[in-house]
């Protein structure tokens, strides 16, 4: 199979034939549609892909996992996100011309993400924080496997996790204790975890290119660690970023105001001077401590972070994969050109504003509303019309309603999306620099072919759980038999009659 005749939707349709039960599945989100019941989304994903052409790589970024909780056993989100990674991973549909694959994700466990309000539904049942850490273990290691054991790919891969203050012993053990059933792929010969980073090995090229020699050029940790938006990684590296020796932690100076004094004062150069001298320069002054800090003292600092010691076990989680891509680029064909299937930047921007500001999925009855609205809206943009207005909210400010897309404060009924803090110090600023790149044109065909599609499922149910199993799985311990008991009958002592 090669990335020129099978597109992603395929691909994760194609991933959903086994699941067992009978269904029928849609794709542009993942709905469940029995026959004649109205549809609703169960599934949501957001990722990011970024190839760097320097060093032949790409970086698959998980930001955000949800379900609704409105599907019917079992779920077919595992099924999805697997899809999803390996469909990157494997060389034969990578989509993008890049030798080297690096996945990174941070779990959290959050009761939800990408759907306002799921959290109020009953049957919605997150995983507990140390649950979700072997599930994206277990998720990863399937991906791997299936990867290693392609014919003709002579993959080098690589994995490795860190679960912030928790030793490998201690981490080990509780992902053996989280896990009810064991894994598949502990019983193949595919690749091993390691518990650490990736960023002292060489077997895998690193995303970013090396400083160059000449002139000379000191590393630092933005030359081996990614930054991500909403990541814990990235904001740990702003704030080593500001370290200095004497002052620790500090914001950038404030501007003084002009005035009349200063503009004609003559010791304005020398406030600049010795600006410069508390800050070490400006090269100082922008990497701080980044160039001081190593890859494992960056780790071990990781573990006081507040993000993980909040009472909850966090991972972070990281697969690479070399092996050479399919996926060449046509001689005279820009790498940036729009792939087919692509959407523009404000149509996605738009769809995840709609979803995030003005549907909510506490209930079943909102939850197949909001899937019409967003359906709808979806394949509004694609054919270039305004998206489905969504249903009124008793906010107090009527001329919201009129927006195209809901802003943020039209919806104060709503929950608030759990979102890691903002990096400290920095601002949003809106991007209003025009885009050098050509723009993806999206049209109806382009929704047809590539965004939406659906696949019908008939396969035999999942066996009824064993009492066992149903217990190891609620309380997160491995299954297993059932000790013999045997119960010793008290004999009661006659009384005396008289």
């Amino acid at each position: 199979m090669s990335s020129s005749s099978t597109n992603l939707r395929d691909y994760l349709l194609n991933g959903l034939r086994d699941i067992p039960g009978t269904r029928e599945f849609h794709i542009h989100v993942l709905s469940r549609l029995p026959p004649d019941a109205p549809r609703v989304f169960t599934t949501a994903i957001e990722a990011s892909v970024y190839t760097i052409p320097t060093t032949s790589c790409a970086i698959f970024y998980v930001s955000k996992v949800d379900s609704t909780g409105q599907s019917t056993s079992p779920s077919p989100t595992s099924t999805l996100v697997r899809s999803l990674l390996t469909y990157y991973a494997d060389p034969a549909t990578r989509p993008v011309s890049a030798d080297h694959l690096w996945i990174h994700l941070f779990a959290r466990a959050q009761s939800q993400y990408l759907f306002p309000n799921s959290a109020d539904y009953s049957g919605k049942h997150p995983l507990s924080d140390v649950k979700l850490c072997a599930w994206w273990k277990r998720v990863l290691s399937e991906v791997a496997d299936a990867v290693s054991a392609r014919a003709n790919t002579n993959a080098v891969i690589r994995l490795y996790y860190v679960l912030p203050g928790l030793g490998r012993l201690e981490a080990e053990h509780s992902m053996r204790r989280a896990t009810a059933v064991p894994s598949t792929s502990d019983a193949t010969t595919g690749p091993s975890w390691i518990y650490g980073h990736p960023y002292s090995q060489t077997e895998i090229p690193l995303p970013c290119p090396a400083p160059t020699p000449d002139p000379p050029h000191k590393t630092n940790l933005g030359h081996f660690i990614p930054s991500f938006d909403d990541d814990p990684k990235s904001r740990f590296m702003d704030e080593i970023g500001c370290i200095s020796d004497a002052d620790g932690i500090r914001s950038p100076p404030r501007k003084r105001a002009r005035t009349a004094a200063h503009d004609n004062a003559a010791d304005v150069p020398k406030e600049a001077a010795a600006e410069k001298g508390r800050q070490g320069g400006k090269e100082e002054r922008i990497l701080g401590e980044l160039g001081k800090v190593s890859a494992d003292e960056f780790w071990e600092r990781m573990s006081f972070r507040q993000e993980c010691v909040a009472g909850a076990v966090t991972g972070f989680f990281i697969a690479g994969i070399s092996c050479a891509s399919s996926s060449r680029s046509v001689s005279g064909i820009s790498p940036l050109a729009p792939l087919p299937g692509q959407v523009s930047c404000q149509l996605n921007k738009r769809v995840l504003s709609s979803l995030m500001t003005s549907l909510e999925f506490s209930t079943v009855d909102r939850s197949i509303k909001a899937t019409e609205t967003l359906e709808g809206a979806i394949r509004g943009l694609c054919e270039g019309l305004a998206p489905i207005p969504a249903l009124p909210r008793t906010t107090g400010n009527t001329r919201d309603f009129d927006r195209r897309t809901p802003e943020p404060e039209a919806s104060s009924a709503l929950l608030a999306p759990p979102s890691t803090p903002p990096r400290r110090g920095k601002a949003y600023i809106p991007d209003v620099s025009p885009n050098p790149f050509p723009e993806p044109v999206t049209s109806l065909e382009t929704y047809h072919s590539h965004i939406y599609g659906s696949i019908c499922v008939s396969n035999p149910p999942l066996p009824p759980k064993t009492r066992s199993e149903a217990g190891a799985e609620k309380t997160g311990a491995p299954t297993e038999p059932a000790p013999h008991v045997t119960v010793l009958a008290v004999r009661k002592k006659k009384k005396r009659t008289e």
